[in-house]
């Protein structure tokens, strides 16, 4: 079995997210893709949207694909979350599957420096998306600088979308239409009219 594990903050979902898993899926020739939106980032700041806002984002947003699916692992543990623990409790569950842990060009200079990063890579190849405005012949040199032979790069096209525009966006009651789901659009605008996001 071929299992992607694709994480991040998802704060909210947008269609660049869904590029994303739809390369790795046909690259990869997955069986299984699993979202896992992160709980208490160790790394970044918190997201703006709680764990179940996004977890329900998230599952409406790849409604109809019964093979992906999207793991609270993250947003249940109460901790700040570490990627090659995540990986370990899904090698658990799907034992005896190759595991791909999906993540963008611009994190992987840096992932030496992730905690153990070798924990990481003895459950998982790093399944890298690679878009404009990085060589490929630049991404893999660092490719083998940092995980030899445990890496494979993804070519997608690059999508105007991000997190950041799809809430500004909303605030400024614009159309979603070209940046999310619809599905995703209605649990916004749900949110934002809700008491609790007064």
């Amino acid at each position: 079995m071929r299992v992607g594990v694709l994480g991040g903050r998802f704060d909210p979902p947008h269609f660049g997210h869904l590029m994303v898993a739809q390369s790795a899926w046909q690259h990869l020739s997955l069986d299984k893709l699993i979202f896992v939106p992160v709980g208490i980032p160790a790394d970044r700041p918190a997201p703006q949207y709680d764990g179940d806002l996004r977890v329900a984002m998230v599952s409406a947003a790849i409604s109809g694909r019964p093979e992906w699916s999207c793991s609270r692992t993250e947003i249940d543990r109460g901790r700040p979350s570490y990627t090659a623990e995540t990986l370990e409790e899904i090698a658990n569950d799907y034992p005896g599957a190759d595991l791909w842990f999906v993540m963008g060009a611009d994190r992987l200079q840096g992932f030496s420096g992730w905690r153990t990063p070798e924990r990481i890579l003895s459950r998982a190849r790093l399944a890298v998306i690679s878009r404009d405005g990085i060589a490929p012949m630049m991404l893999e040199a660092i490719a083998d600088s940092v995980a030899p032979g445990r890496v494979d790069i993804l070519h997608t096209e690059d999508l105007d979308a991000s997190s950041t525009m799809v809430r500004e966006r909303l605030a400024a009651g614009g159309a979603l239409n070209d940046l999310v789901p619809e599905s995703v659009a209605r649990l916004l605008s749900a949110h934002k009219d809700s008491p609790d996001a007064r």
